[in-house]
């Protein structure tokens, strides 16, 4: 398929460009200017623009529009209105005003909201976010916006990002005058969210109820061969992956999502795709466009897409590499330590906040990426560790422990001689990438793997962005009495000594998976929040909710129910997933068991008739009849456990019950399953295997 990607590329979307084009000059600097200084967009322009849009909108096939947002759901939510209006001859107008586009009015109480909003208290308010832009899908014309309740508490997952993005902003932008950098205007959070995903035979998902429902295998033996011959990673692509990702590629370039990576993953049916990274907000808004995108995409191929973060039992799940830096309005990336980053003192002063920052509040990293399904995959020898650490690599270490004893640090150029005459030398990178590593620094930003798959990046986006905030500040407000002075570059390197001091302890620069680190990271005092369970409560430790209450963030309220939204949360789905096991047990495993045990029984029987040994179908028939009381058993205890989980009415406590005593007796259940499994004829067992799934597209 031959495509013309500049041609194609944001054709679906109301950009600058089309601006240009489609805005009288006074409206299109009115709109700038809105977008520029956060200012209330007048109605009369309004009006203008939403015209020009709806009359551009059509032209792309939109007979609707709706506002687009994030609720606490952690998906996106979307009711479409359609353009039509009556006239007054009966016949059908085309319209859609300004205050349609800047304002609509969803039910709030139909959404998660931790106790802000009752049932009986249905309005909410969702508002155009003009940094983000306005695009086509589906006959539809999509408008970007926020979500808030009636009495304006925060309900979404897009005004706290927005609201921490103007914070650091602010702060950095004073920060960096006190370095003589005074063109700088704006400082922006940038993103770009490289994105795991599982595609399997839509015919093989149809068969199995598990991922129907939960989107993962609550049941499966592991086949004879994983991922443990690392053949799958970056290998050539299969016909109809490569029709997959050709197709998803287009469909991307069309809503201007800046797709440019993608490739085999580590286990077997695992693929990855990477975006050039953008605003924070528009990555936002892209990722989870892109998510969906390619859940529809798949279809078309017969194929699913999988975007849980365990979906097998085994095998590498899936993440979501959240690529996190900041850059000035003047183009400069305040993470990049250029040629020698001894004498860049305002990146190794930005380098010692984040390194500050990510200890003191290492809790609100942890949570930021928690939820139930990442919980099976964080910690498990293929994804960073639950303990929240920073890699730096070797240079800029060194570089840190001179700082720190007072000594001359000296850049050396590095390059590989690859030993090959007609192949040429090339520079080294000042660090090496460490896939262990939840917080590493690649270059130029900070890579954040321990996020999920399935999350909306908006949440570790605003805790990174209000933490920075917070760090930044402290530092202006330490340093300011000294701007401009002879001692300032002093004063810096005195506080840069005293933030190592006493944060050194989150650089580690090793193998995050190993059990050492467990011991060394204990020794430390670092926290270990094994779960979501374990971890989501700190949101509303009085350390966390100072820095969000300081910026503007969240408020008190807002913070409580935010960490009952994600309890709640947890506790449903470890609900669904036990009910789930505990049918697809009793009506489709136990009884494939038994009907073949009853199958050996009767053989044996007829070769006893006859005089025949059956020595093999009693131990099979033995061994199964056991495992099949065993199953039975379990069904009953899970059964038990989650009506006992039900009956918890405290949050937490609740959540607490279905992780430790429900997700104990699951695994139980599993195990008896996935060994019958085992003894059982392909034939006979009701749902396809792990072979099945992963090896057949």
């Amino acid at each position: 398929m031959s495509v013309n990607i500049p041609e194609i590329f944001a054709c679906n979307v109301f950009n600058e460009e089309v601006m240009k084009t489609r805005l009288p000059k006074n409206v299109y600097k009115n709109f700038k200017k809105t977008v520029r200084y956060n200012e209330p967009l007048d109605m009369t322009t309004a009006d203008v623009l939403a015209n020009a849009i709806k009359e551009w909108a059509m032209e792309k096939g939109a007979t609707h529009y709706t506002h687009w947002f994030q609720p606490m759901t952690g998906s996106t939510a979307e009711k479409h209105d359609s353009f039509i209006t009556p006239g007054s001859n009966g016949m059908a107008l085309m319209e859609f005003s300004g205050k349609a586009l800047v304002k609509g009015e969803p039910d709030a109480s139909s959404f998660p909201s931790g106790g802000l909003r009752q049932t009986s208290s249905a309005r909410g308010y969702t508002a155009w976010d003009p940094t983000s832009y306005c695009f086509v899908k589906e006959g539809s014309l999509y408008i970007p916006t926020v979500f808030v309740s009636y009495t304006g508490e925060v309900l979404d997952k897009k005004t706290p990002l927005l609201r921490s993005m103007q914070a650091l902003s602010k702060t950095a932008v004073r920060f960096l005058k006190l370095f003589g950098n005074d063109r700088v205007t704006q400082v922006t959070s940038t993103v770009g969210a490289e994105q795991e995903y599982f595609l399997i035979d839509k015919k093989m998902y149809d068969q199995r109820e598990d991922l129907i429902l939960t989107g993962r295998t609550l049941f499966g033996a592991k086949p004879p061969k994983g991922q443990e011959l690392d053949d799958q990673y970056f290998a050539n692509l299969r016909p109809r992956i490569a029709a997959y990702m050709e197709e998803l590629d287009i469909e991307l370039w069309k809503l201007g999502i800046f797709s440019k990576t993608k490739h085999n993953e580590v286990a077997p049916a695992q693929h990855e795709m990477a975006p050039i990274f953008t605003t924070s907000n528009l990555g936002t808004d892209q990722n989870e466009l892109a998510m969906e995108v390619m859940e529809k995409v798949a279809l078309r191929h017969g194929l699913v897409c999988l975007l849980h973060e365990k979906p097998f039992e085994g095998v590498n799940g899936s993440g979501k590499h959240n690529n996190w830096s900041m850059s000035t309005n003047d183009g400069q990336n305040l993470l990049d330590p250029g040629d020698t980053p001894m004498e860049n003192l305002q990146f190794l002063t930005i380098l010692c906040a984040l390194i500050k920052g990510v200890d003191e509040y290492a809790d609100l990293m942890r949570l930021s990426a928690a939820s139930a399904g990442n919980d099976h995959r964080l910690g498990a020898d293929e994804a960073p560790p639950a303990i929240v650490s920073m890699f730096l690599g070797e240079e800029l270490d060194a570089v840190l422990q001179a700082i720190e004893n007072d000594e001359v640090y000296k850049t050396e150029a590095k390059a590989f001689e690859i030993g090959v005459d007609a192949l040429p030398s090339f520079p080294k990178d000042s660090t090496d990438r460490n896939r262990t590593s939840p917080f590493a620094f690649t270059g130029n930003r900070f890579e954040f793997r321990m996020v999920g798959s399935s999350d909306n990046i908006a949440c570790p986006n605003v805790l990174l962005n209000t933490i920075v905030s917070e760090e930044l500040d402290q530092f202006t407000e330490i340093l300011e009495p000294f701007k401009g002075s002879e001692g300032f570059e002093q004063e810096v390197k005195k506080l840069l000594k005293k933030v190592l001091k006493e944060h050194r302890r989150i650089i580690f620069n090793g193998d995050g998976y190993s059990p050492e680190w467990v011991k060394e990271a204990e020794r430390r005092g670092l926290p270990n929040y094994a779960s979501t369970v374990d971890c989501m409560p700190h949101y509303t430790d009085e350390k966390n909710m100072r820095i969000f209450r300081k910026f503007g963030i969240y408020n008190q309220n807002e913070l409580t129910a935010r960490t009952e939204i994600h309890l709640e949360k947890y506790s449903k789905t470890v609900r669904i997933e036990g009910r789930t096991m505990v049918e697809m047990a009793r009506k489709q495993l136990l009884p494939a068991t038994l009907g073949y045990v009853q199958t050996l029984c009767e053989s044996i029987a007829t070769k006893n008739q006859i005089g025949i040994k059956s020595t093999t179908e009693e131990k099979i028939a033995n061994k199964l009849s056991d495992l099949a009381e065993k199953l039975y058993d379990s069904i009953e205890r899970l059964e038990q456990r989650i009506g006992e989980a039900n009956k918890v009415k405290d949050i937490q406590q609740q959540a607490e019950f279905f992780h430790d005593r429900v997700l104990a007796e699951m695994d139980i259940m599993r195990t008896v399953a996935d060994e019958i499994e085992l003894n059982m004829p392909a034939s006979q067992w009701p749902i396809p295997a792990y072979s099945e799934i992963i090896y057949n597209v």
